[in-house]
């Protein structure tokens, strides 16, 4: 593999010219690996929401031409100087949010928001040089959370990539570097369910059924499943949900309403949908004394949290979290072993799978709602 370190590589990526347009097939230069920079050959890639976000650019400052893409897996080309920690040959899953392993955050237990290497959706470039790695004839094409996985190479800062398993199958476990990841860790490292409790979960998505994933393999008893689109509760049920509300079937708050399902609340409640009184009414809807709601999805800037004191008084805790609490490098690996020891199941996200060259069809799934992730094979 390293017969190429040191030298331009010329390899297909997939471009997005402009806001919303099909993502088009281009040969790309992928430079080497600056200081403390990894090349990576991506071999397996998928489609998160937060891709299409950005991708559509509707509210956010647009940066392009830019290649996408963040959910992945892939093996170290070559590594720039400084780099100890990873050699080539070396399986990897590159992570939109990274782990200097040096500041305040990374020094911390209780943090994983590091302050070098924290998502930052509007930076292009890398941190080395305020430069790109990708040009198409001189003109440099602009990276995207500094991970740009739909290229058959990419250039990536070595605290924002996870050394795994070389066993691990990369076609799976791809999924996990990104959305998977987040609902799970919500659950087991924030919400932290007790065996035989009740767990809520809004928003039955990928990443709200792997929050779900999380409460299974807790042992929660009841997992309730809230979503306003009925046709999620039947798959839901393989990822534990016991039961579903959909708030669209009563005239009164679906706090209230699960409120009276559970004897006065849940013991756990987990939002991942971005919606502000859907966050409000996870959070109304867990039992006082001790109940605990997990914050997930994304809210818009100008959104507004509100509720009575009395509510957290009352002995309710609200919380956040960020990729699940888990830090990158030192924690994704032990989630990759949860799926080689069979605890998680990650097949079941897997709904789709394309070729490289049809990246747009994996685009055509998300925007209808079809499936849950989409596996692009890079060499195909």
């Amino acid at each position: 593999m390293s017969s190429t370190a040191g030298q331009v590589i010329r390899c297909k990526a997939a471009v997005a010219w402009e806001a919303g347009k099909p993502l088009v097939i281009e040969e790309v230069e992928v430079a080497p690996p600056q200081r403390m920079e990894v090349r990576v050959k991506i071999l397996f890639t998928s489609l998160c929401h937060t891709d299409v976000y950005f991708w559509e650019a509707k509210g956010q400052t647009p940066v392009f031409p830019r290649i996408f893409g963040h959910e992945a897996a892939g093996i170290v080309e070559s590594v720039g100087e400084g780099v100890t920690d990873l050699k080539p040959g070396d399986h990897v899953l590159p992570v939109f949010t990274g782990e200097c392993k040096e500041c305040a955050h990374c020094r911390s237990e209780e943090s994983n928001m590091c302050d070098l290497l924290r998502i930052n959706t509007d930076r292009g470039v890398m941190l080395h040089d305020g430069k790109t790695r990708f040009s198409i004839k001189g003109k440099p094409i602009y990276h995207f959370v500094g991970t740009s996985t739909f290229s058959e190479y990419t250039v990536v800062h070595v605290g924002c990539l996870a050394k795994i398993n070389p066993d691990a199958p990369l076609d799976k476990v791809c999924v996990l570097s990104c959305g998977i990841s987040t609902g799970l860790g919500a659950t087991l490292n924030v919400a932290k369910p007790k065996k035989g409790s009740s767990v809520a979960v809004f928003g039955l998505g990928a990443v709200g059924l792997a929050a779900a994933e999380g409460a299974r393999i807790a042992g929660a008893s009841r997992i309730i499943g809230i979503d306003l689109n009925p046709s999620r509760f039947e798959e839901a049920k393989r990822f534990g949900v016991t039961e579903f509300v959909n708030p669209k079937d009563y005239n009164k708050p679906v706090q209230e309403v699960i409120a009276e399902m559970t004897n006065g609340g849940v013991d756990r409640s987990v939002e991942c949908t971005g919606n502000v009184n859907a966050m409000i009414s996870a959070f109304e809807c867990v039992h006082d004394g001790w109940g605990v709601a997990v914050l997930v999805g994304v809210p818009n800037k100008d959104d507004v949290f509100k509720t009575h004191p009395v509510n957290l008084l009352n002995e309710r805790t609200l919380k956040g979290t960020f990729f699940g609490n888990y830090k990158p490098r030192t924690d994704i690996p032990s989630v990759v072993e949860k799926y080689m020891n069979k605890e998680l199941e990650v097949e079941k996200f897997i709904t789709h799978q394309t070729t490289f060259s049809e990246i747009n069809k994996a685009f055509d799934y998300m925007l209808k709602g079809e499936g849950l992730r989409c596996i692009i094979r890079m060499d195909a």
